[in-house]
């Protein structure tokens, strides 16, 4: 079967391994206010930076195609998962950068100041900072997902899917 381009191997891994830093390093409620998490926003940052590198890969072809084809259902239902996951790796950082620009927090990539995207308010900083709380355990839910069904490829059907994202 043929394998991923080495870019989109390592981009594939880099942003696993930043997603899963990301929430790790998430914390909420005040504590957000009083000592901002510098480190959470730039790993969520870094995906938002990474994705555009990532789709455009994609888009000229470093894709490989599937030679043995599941059918059009599981087909249909792997460009919606995919779909989905990128979604929720633009759509985290932006709530996230929105909701802490609304808190007053200023928001840098590894030390590189970025503006507002929003003015700040006094108060809760509103629904946008919720959706991106439980968006985090939802990438979280939907990557978990995506690694069993690779490992369902991989232990049951045996069709070597894995090998096409393997760094190795």
């Amino acid at each position: 079967m043929p394998r991923y381009s080495r870019s989109l191997i390592i981009l594939h891994w880099a942003m696993a391994l930043l997603i899963l830093a990301a929430w790790l390093t998430s914390v909420g409620g005040r504590q957000v206010r009083l000592n901002p998490p510098l480190l959470h926003f730039s790993l969520g940052l870094s995906v938002l930076l990474l994705v555009l590198p990532r789709l455009v890969a994609r888009w000229w072809g470093s894709q490989p195609r599937i030679e043995d084809p599941q059918g059009p259902w599981l087909n249909l239902a792997a460009k919606i998962g995919h779909a989905v996951l990128y979604l929720f790796m633009i759509g985290l950082p932006l709530t996230g950068w929105y909701a802490a620009s609304r808190m007053g927090i200023g928001v840098s990539l590894f030390g590189l100041s970025l503006p507002a995207i929003v003015a700040s308010a006094q108060g809760a900083p509103g629904p946008v900072a919720e959706i991106h709380e439980t968006g985090g355990t939802i990438i979280l839910v939907l990557a978990g997902l995506h690694s069993v069904i690779a490992l369902w490829h991989q232990f049951v059907l045996r069709d070597g899917m894995m090998q096409r994202m393997n760094p190795v």
